[in-house]
This record gives structure tokens, C-alpha cells and sequence, in this order.
């Protein structure tokens, strides 16, 4: 019982502004309306009133509408993390240490040396500074430098960027699926920059590399009921955490393509900003898998035979990914497409459904919604999957394929990275849009659409300065084995 008027009660308080619309309507009415009903009908002189109640109906609507109207979303400016160049990790230094990790298993050597060679990376991607002894024993102190590198640069270089302090934070939300230590992640953030005592910090983990868009899902609504704030996001992956050391092929997969990185973000609803934003949000869109078993179970941390922790991947994660990827679009197409694509695919579903014909099911032509693509750079195959099934050209993939050879995979930022990328190339223009289309354990598949509020000049600032005149570079295709 105490329960019900405690909801009660703060149902009431936090709608009190519509109640009191509600009223003021309703005695408004009673003092134009002093007759009964049967008593209106009866006098056609009465008509002004009528006329008086429709417009005070329509006003009342209108209110409504914009009390519960959702606010808009911007992003200011975001940062991603530079690794130093001494962190690298090339080809040549990986063949080396898996030929002497993995000496007594010549198959698995193979398999590894195979999938470094038509990964996609390039010679640039980079590894946490303890990965790079041979045996990889690191201890927690190793965890948090790692995470104190990645973050605490993103997070300076933002703030830089932006002219924002550390107290005029709002909201903040983490995100880093595999290291989960006590206290947060996120209590790290707020001690290191000394936020204020009401920030509201929220820590995400185990949610894969997709968990970026979730984390700006989760960012959306708190915006949605908390006026005038700001929200900073953190997407990472600290690799020093879990290192796999045993020999099971769909658990070596992950050494070869994770590398470091991670991306802060600024996102806001206050007008004195708006001004200052570079992109607006339109759409979130999230999509879980996650009752189908074979989706569960496709990424997965467990212990192999020996006990060695690491991530599984299984051989059902493309057909995952093309699941949850039809479903996420069957969600975000009615709110993107025009009009023209829409009744192309409606045409195309009677004549398959009602007409019986031997139709192919049609494929939206998304470039009729979308500027630009930003698809996860979780690997070759996956960008080649996405650029077949959605038919994007070369150019569309461009930035996550480059993004995949610079910095290689580095789970939920890649898609902030893929951004910066196109920026530094000078495409960004106003009014242009951008998908961004994330996968992750469990198994999601996740959207955001983004549209730019101005052109957005390259900078001298960023991930990208120092190399992006050497991009595009030509990648090999991608050859099965």
C-alpha cells in the first residue's frame, strides 16, 4: 500500500504541470458554459461559445503536444584516442609471437598467421604496452594503466575540443564489456575530473561492441527527462584485461583483430549549445536476438579445455549478424526512407505475398536516405557482408574499411572513429546523414542516425591528422579459406 502512494505520488508531482492545464481548461469551460448540455441545443445563440470550446480545445491539444513532445538530441563534439606510435603492433611482430606462443600447435599457427594476413589491419593498429612481452602475465595495476591511457585521452582531448568543464557534466555513461572492476569505471571518470557530487554516472559492461549505440539510447532518454544537461559517453575496450592464451582457433580469432581505442562523446539539450552542435540526433534504434540460441551463444566468454579465458566465436555469428541486421532494418526503414522506396518495397511484397509471383524480396536503396555509412570495423567479413546485403559501393564502406586498417578493431568506438574519418576527409556537409549500424554479443544489432547542422571543416585536432592524407589505400580483397 505504501508502495502505491509512493508511485502515486511521484506520478502526480511529475505530471502536476498537466494537471493543472486540465483544470484551467476545465473552469474555463464551466464559466463559458453555464447552461446544461440540453440547454446548448436549444439556443442557437450559443454557437460563439461553441466556437469558444473548440478553440480551447485545440489549444489544449497543442499544449499537449509540446509538453510531451521529445526534445531534441545534439552532439557537440566527440574525441577519439591516438595510441602512441611505439604501440604498435605489425604483422611481422604478431607471426613472430604466435610462432613461439603457439609453437607446439603448428594448425593453429596457421590458422592465426591466415587470419592476420587478410584481417584488413594495417601495420599501425596498436596493442596495450603489456601485450606486447612474451608471455602477456598481466596484473590489475597493468588493467587500469591501460584504462587510465585510453580514457583520461579521450576525455582530456573532448574537453579540449569543446571548451567544456569537468562540472558542467551532467550525465555520464561508460561502456567496456570485459573489465568490470570495483569501484566503476565511471567512479574512476568522476574522481579523476572531480565532477560534481549529483552527476549521474552509469557504468555498462558485457554488452559487446555494440554497446556505444546503447550507450547513446541511454543518453537520449535521461536527456529526455532532465532539461538543460550535458551527457558525456565513454565507449571502450581495455584489452589487458583478457588476453587469450590457448590454442582454440575461434578463441585466437579475437588476438588477431581487437586493438586499442576508445571515443568520448558530448551529447546535450540545452539551447545556449545548440548553436555549437555538429550533428543532431533523429534516431536510436536497438535490436536483440538474444532468445535465439544459436544468436546467445555466438560470441561468448568462457574457459577453453585448459582454463584459459577468452571470447568465442562461433561459425553462426555472420548468420547472427544478418538476422539481427534484417530486423534492425525492417525497424529504422518506415522512419527513413522516402516515399518512392517504400512503395517499391510495398509493391514488391503484395506481388510475393498476394500475387504468388517468383519475386526477390526487395532491397531498400538506402543511399536515397543516407549520406554516409558508419558500419562496425569488427572485421573484413563483416564489412563485405553489410556491403553486399545492403549494396553500398566502395566508397560507402570506405571509412570503416580504412578504419579497420589503421586502427583495427576496437569494438564499440570503431563507429566514432569511421566518423572522424569521414570529417577529416572534408564530406561532412550540412544537412547530410549518417547510419551508424553496430553488432555486439548477445546478439544486438544496433542503429543511430545522425544528421550534420553545418559543414564541418577538417581539423588540425583528432585521431586522423597525421595520416589522412595516405587514405584511401588498397586493401586485398578478401579470399575464403
Amino acid at each position: 500500500m505504501f508502495n502505491y502512494a509512493k508511485e502515486s505520488y511521484y506520478y502526480l508531482i511529475n505530471n502536476v504541470h498537466k494537471l493543472l492545464l486540465v483544470i484551467i481548461v476545465f473552469a474555463i469551460s464551466i464559466q463559458v458554459f453555464k447552461e446544461s448540455p440540453y440547454e446548448l441545443l436549444n439556443h442557437l445563440s450559443l454557437i460563439p461559445k461553441l466556437t469558444i470550446l473548440a478553440f480551447l480545445i485545440m489549444i489544449s491539444i497543442r499544449v499537449f503536444y509540446f509538453v510531451n513532445k521529445p526534445k531534441k538530441i545534439y552532439l557537440i563534439d566527440f574525441a577519439c584516442f591516438k595510441p602512441s606510435f611505439v604501440l604498435r603492433a605489425p604483422t611481422a611482430r604478431g607471426l613472430e609471437h604466435g610462432s613461439i606462443i603457439l609453437a607446439s600447435q603448428p594448425k593453429s599457427f596457421n590458422f592465426i598467421k591466415k587470419m592476420l594476413e587478410r584481417s584488413g589491419l594495417g601495420e599501425e593498429t596498436c596493442l596495450p604496452h603489456k601485450l606486447h612481452y612474451l608471455p602477456p602475465n598481466p596484473n590489475m595495476k597493468d588493467v587500469r594503466d591501460e584504462a587510465h591511457l585510453v580514457i583520461f585521452s579521450a576525455m582530456d582531448s573532448l574537453f579540449q575540443q569543446t571548451g567544456i568543464s569537468p562540472k558542467e557534466i551532467d550525465i555520464l555513461i561508460v561502456n567496456c564489456s570485459l573489465f568490470a572492476p570495483t569501484p566503476s569505471i565511471s567512479a574512476m571518470v568522476v574522481n579523476k575530473y572531480k565532477m560534481k557530487h549529483n552527476v549521474k554516472s552509469y557504468n555498462l559492461s558485457g554488452m559487446g561492441c555494440s554497446a556505444g549505440l546503447i550507450s547513446i539510447d541511454l543518453a537520449k532518454n535521461l536527456l529526455q527527462v532532465h532539461p538543460e544537461s550535458n551527457a558525456v559517453l565513454v565507449s571502450t575496450e581495455i584489452l589487458t584485461t583478457n588476453p587469450y592464451k590457448g590454442t582454440e582457433r575461434s578463441m585466437l580469432l579475437p588476438n588477431a583483430l581487437f586493438r586499442m581505442g576508445g571515443a568520448a562523446i558530448l551529447l546535450t539539450n540545452k539551447r545556449s549549445q545548440i548553436k555549437n552542435a555538429k550533428y543532431k540526433l533523429l534516431h536510436v534504434v536497438r535490436t536483440h536476438k538474444g532468445y535465439d540460441d544459436k544468436s546467445y551463444k555466438c560470441v561468448s566468454q568462457e574457459e577453453d579445455k585448459e582454463g584459459h579465458v577468452g571470447v568465442a566465436l562461433t561459425l553462426d555469428l555472420l548468420v547472427a549478424a544478418g538476422d539481427s541486421l534484417k530486423s534492425n532494418i525492417s525497424t529504422i526503414a518506415p522512419l527513413v526512407l522516402p516515399v518512392s522506396e517504400k512503395l517499391l518495397f510495398l509493391f514488391n511484397f503484395l506481388e510475393r505475398k498476394l500475387l504468388k509471383l517468383d519475386r526477390k524480396p526487395y532491397t531498400p536503396n538506402f543511399k536515397k536516405a543516407f549520406n554516409h555509412f558508419c558500419i562496425h570495423a569488427g572485421g573484413r567479413a563483416v564489412i563485405d557482408e553489410l556491403q553486399k546485403s545492403l549494396k553500398l559501393s566502395e566508397e560507402d564502406v570506405e571509412a570503416s574499411r580504412m578504419t579497420l586498417h589503421r586502427f583495427g578493431n576496437t569494438s564499440s568506438s570503431s563507429l566514432w572513429y569511421e566518423l572522424g574519418y569521414i570529417e577529416a576527409k572534408g564530406r561532412m556537409k550540412k544537412g547530410e546523414r549518417v547510419w551508424q549500424i553496430g553488432f555486439g554479443s548477445g546478439f544486438k544489432c544496433n542503429s543511430a542516425v545522425w544528421e550534420c547542422n553545418k559543414d564541418i571543416e577538417p581539423t588540425k585536432v583528432g585521431a586522423w591528422t597525421d595520416c589522412i592524407t595516405k587514405y584511401p589505400v588498397d586493401v586485398p580483397k578478401f579470399l575464403k579459406f
